[in-house]
């Protein structure tokens, strides 16, 4: 429950340390972080900051969002996020319309969360999806190779269970990679630069949050 930023997948990169190591990161843009509404405990029962992110076409948008951003004075987003916060206090320095400072949220060295919706795969078997092995390649083995197996039971409870490993889409769902540490931040570019592999392909849109588990 604290303020973050919403960006961009730009891609993967490395860059080395000043002892010579190497370190994969994946480059974010934050840039033109807008806030268009601040709730408070008095007026909604909660205490969030909603954000935006991109930019959105008012021909693809409905009249309430268009007239929502028109209150708020910024520009319509490709993306709109609200983030709960602790208490009112950290809401005394933000305002409606203001542009987020990347160096004011994230700092270097600190660990985050990241979310994002992860690369769709289409219709995949079990061996691909949860790594099943596969059956016997010979022996009598017949058409059943890279099949499941059995899925339930003849006689009681008679059914499959809800939950079964099977078959079916791969990926394309919301996935969050936690305590990944930020190693640079470029401020003029508006570029968080965080160590390791994020959920998504490259222009994605994605959630950076401070580590809920941060020690």
């Amino acid at each position: 429950m604290s303020l973050g930023l919403i960006g961009e997948k730009v891609g993967m990169t490395r860059i080395f340390s000043e002892a010579g190591n190497s370190f994969p990161v994946t480059v974010i843009d934050v840039s033109n972080n807008r806030v268009t509404q601040v709730r408070s405990k008095e007026s909604d029962g909660y205490v969030a900051v909603q954000l935006a992110f991109g930019r959105g076409k008012s021909s693809r948008s409905t009249k309430s969002i268009q007239g929502h951003y028109a209150k708020a004075g910024v520009e319509i987003g490709s993306t709109l996020k609200e983030f709960r916060m602790d208490g009112s206090q950290e809401l005394d320095s933000l305002a409606i319309g203001q542009l987020m400072n990347i160096n004011e949220t994230f700092k270097v060295g600190q660990k985050v969360d990241v979310t994002g919706i992860s690369i769709g795969k289409g219709y995949a078997g079990v061996i691909k999806r949860h790594n099943f092995s596969s059956n016997r390649a010979s022996h009598g083995n017949s058409k059943a190779h890279k099949k499941p197996g059995s899925i339930g039971m003849a006689q009681d409870p008679g059914r499959v269970f809800p939950g079964k490993r099977m078959s079916g889409h791969l990926g394309n769902v919301k996935k969050t990679i936690q305590n990944l540490e930020i190693l640079k931040i470029d401020s003029e570019r508006n570029l968080l630069l965080i160590k390791g592999a994020i959920p998504g392909h490259k222009g994605g849109c994605v959630v950076v949050r401070p580590s809920v588990k941060a020690v």
